[in-house]
């Protein structure tokens, strides 16, 4: 990859994600697009996405105040649970409501807001890699608690009700996760959301907001996820008037990072070979949390070799047992590594050097 200073490092390729956002873009059409910033808040990347994106969802006050200085006047939409008074009275574009008495604190407030009620539906979101609805879970509300909003906001008239959000699950494909999207609308409409939204004068129709958690594979980099038949799919479902939205993160950043680090010993421990790399999960910790090999470019195959980092745990485990040919001095290019990486990770841990980080493709 060039030369690129201290390693590891952090390298992004801007090009590359500007053209996988706008092709994600086109292929939604006139569905809206927001990016969850919480995969990647890189203020470089932010920049890149702000021109495809139609606004950006934050799902805490510290991620508001970071996109607020990046990008002052782009629509944003703040969600996640447990938000604080001082958060409810954030000046956004949309508040996600998680709770009738998030709602009530929001009324109590005294404020205007446009609100979506984030709607947990009992559905079967089997084979998700991460479940955020279907059943009992701390995200959104069911149908009992939605219908108790609706009598909080009749009972008002600052607070505004634009429709609904659903998140309800990550890492299905394209055919899945339209068959949610479905069942979302199906929800939503006999809600008589046309009607409520109307009489609240907006010249809009109801807002369903779908949500992320596009697949990504991390066991296939180019098995990417479907969005010409999501978009197509998406666009038969939608009625005349409803305002679709999706707010995919991991999807939309996940390709265009690089994580680089450096070989410093190679191994040999019960007749399993071992390669220790400068960093580790403290760096990238998405490997660990998900139990899977990151995905590396390997050019010289050679027998398999566990890749691990620089902590005293026994699960910094980058990749396992993986056939490349590594010695000390060597340099490792993990691809996949632009979401839920450096900004998850435990940073201070044994308090290792942070990494650098780059940029390529401007």
């Amino acid at each position: 990859m060039g030369t690129i200073g201290r390693l590891p490092a952090f390298v992004y390729d801007l090009a590359d994600l500007d053209a996988h956002v706008k092709a994600v873009k086109d292929a939604l059409g006139d569905i809206e697009l927001y990016y969850a910033v919480k995969a990647n808040p890189d203020p470089r990347l932010l920049k890149v996405l702000a021109r495809h994106v139609d606004g950006f969802e934050v799902s805490s006050g510290g991620e508001l105040a970071h996109v607020r200085a990046v990008h002052p006047d782009m629509p944003v939409a703040f969600g996640g649970p447990g938000k604080t008074d001082e958060e409810l009275l954030s000046p956004v574009t949309r508040l996600h409501v998680e709770s009738p008495g998030e709602l009530r604190r929001l009324i109590a407030s005294g404020r205007a807001a446009d609100v979506l009620l984030r709607v947990n539906l009992d559905v079967s979101v089997e084979g998700a890699s991460l479940a955020m609805g279907g059943g009992a879970t701390p995200f959104g509300m069911d149908p009992r608690s939605i219908a108790r909003c609706l009598e909080l906001l009749a009972e008002q008239d600052s607070i505004r009700l634009r429709g609904v959000h659903a998140h309800l699950a990550s890492g299905l494909d394209a055919h899945r996760m339209l068959e949610l999207a479905s069942a979302t609308l199906d929800y939503a409409r006999g809600l008589g959301l046309a009607d409520v939204t109307r009489s609240t004068a907006t010249s809009q129709g109801p807002e369903i907001n779908l949500g992320g958690g596009m697949a990504v594979s991390y066991a296939d980099p180019d098995g990417r996820f479907d969005w010409q038949t999501y978009g197509r799919g998406l666009a038969e479902l939608r009625r005349p008037g409803e305002v679709l939205r999706v707010e995919p993160g991991r999807s939309l950043t996940v390709y265009c990072g690089r994580y680089v680090t450096r070989v410093i010993d190679v191994k040999r421990v019960h007749g399993e070979l071992f390669a220790v790399v400068a960093g580790g999960t403290h760096h990238i910790r998405t490997p660990a949390a998900k139990g899977h090999s990151q995905p590396m470019i390997i050019r010289e195959p050679g027998e398999p070799i566990t890749i691990v980092g620089q902590l005293c745990t026994p699960k910094d485990v980058l990749a396992r047992r993986v056939p490349v040919d590594l010695k000390p001095g060597d340099v490792v290019e993990f691809t996949m590594a632009g979401a839920y990486a450096w900004n998850i990770s435990h940073h201070d841990f044994l308090m290792h050097p942070e990494p650098g980080f780059h940029y390529i493709g401007e």
